[in-house]
């Protein structure tokens, strides 16, 4: 099962404990994922996605809420009036829609109804990818208004959450990989939320290593490389004049850097007589640098 299927599998199990989070639900699985329609004086509802566990989540909740014990697809007549006017879609006395784009307001001021109004529109049209991968969360909604009550939703819980337009839909995104494992915990996916944050920490911790293991590949590529230039503005010099030429104190580390080529600064300074430290050593070597460029020259 992929990481999407696992989240929804996990959300399709959880239920509200309070009648206004599961009209809240609801109302996000209906406006999301619903088809309704006005027919022959009465109201066609079907769904729109072949999801078994969105069917299941939803038999469930107009179970609880209105004591309908029916398949979404062969629900009709009063019971569609019922759920409609229940999750505020639907004036029964005026006998018109009042909304099938956005869910009402009043269901989802509370804290606790906007997680659940999020959880019911992940089920009906949202997906993650595989975190192995990337980090990538989106909720495809019909239209730009259903897409900003989403988005107003997401971002009250302080997660940056974003709107593309996708050919004739609007798509709610969030990529950063922190707000995501964010977002399943406002949606109450724990185990997910918990399989997240295990590949988030080794991806972190190899990226790390990688990045250590980068450095030191470049420190010892630039040791390499000066060690090098080194011993070839000494060969230049011994062929030229000879190392006798030198002063002292250049000749003795020339002679070491000749004998311990691939050694760093610091160790040459402890094979002189007084040790003379790191810098001590670079200053040198930068010496016999200008006199091999100058005999270049």
């Amino acid at each position: 099962m992929s990481f999407s299927g696992e989240i929804k599998k996990e959300l399709a199990g959880r239920i509200g404990e309070s009648r206004h989070c599961r009209l809240a639900e609801l109302s996000a699985i209906i406006v999301f994922a619903g088809k309704i329609s006005a027919l022959n004086g009465g109201i066609s509802f079907r769904p729109e996605s072949g999801n078994p566990m969105l069917k299941e989540k939803f038999a469930r909740l107009v179970s609880l809420l209105f004591s309908i014990d029916r398949e979404w697809e062969t629900l009709q007549g009063d019971d569609v009036f019922k759920i409609l006017e229940g999750v505020k879609l639907w004036d029964r006395q005026r006998g018109c829609f009042l909304n099938t784009e956005t869910a009402d307001g009043l269901l989802i001021q509370q804290s606790c109804c906007k997680r659940a109004y999020i959880r019911g529109a992940f089920l009906s049209s949202g997906s993650v990818s595989d975190p192995g991968k990337a980090y990538h969360f989106e909720i495809v909604c019909r239209t730009a208004a259903q897409s900003a009550q989403l988005q107003h939703a997401i971002n009250s819980f302080d997660i940056d959450a974003r709107i593309v337009p996708r050919k004739k839909n609007q798509v709610v995104y969030v990529k950063e990989g922190a707000h995501i494992v964010d977002l399943l915990n406002v949606m109450e996916a724990h185990t997910a939320l918990m399989n997240l944050e295990n590949v988030r920490i080794v991806k972190e911790m190899r990226n790390s290593v990688n990045r250590q293991v980068n450095c030191e590949t470049a420190n010892i590529s630039k040791i390499v490389n000066a060690a090098v230039r080194q011993i070839e503005d000494i060969r230049l010099i011994q062929k030229n004049k000879g190392i006798e030429s030198l002063p002292e104190h250049l000749k003795e580390i020339a002679l070491l850097r000749l004998a311990y080529p691939d050694a760093p600064l610091k160790e040459l300074g402890m094979y002189l007589n007084p040790p003379v430290g790191k810098s001590g050593v670079n200053h040198r070597l930068r010496r016999i640098s200008e006199i091999a460029e100058k005999m270049g020259e």
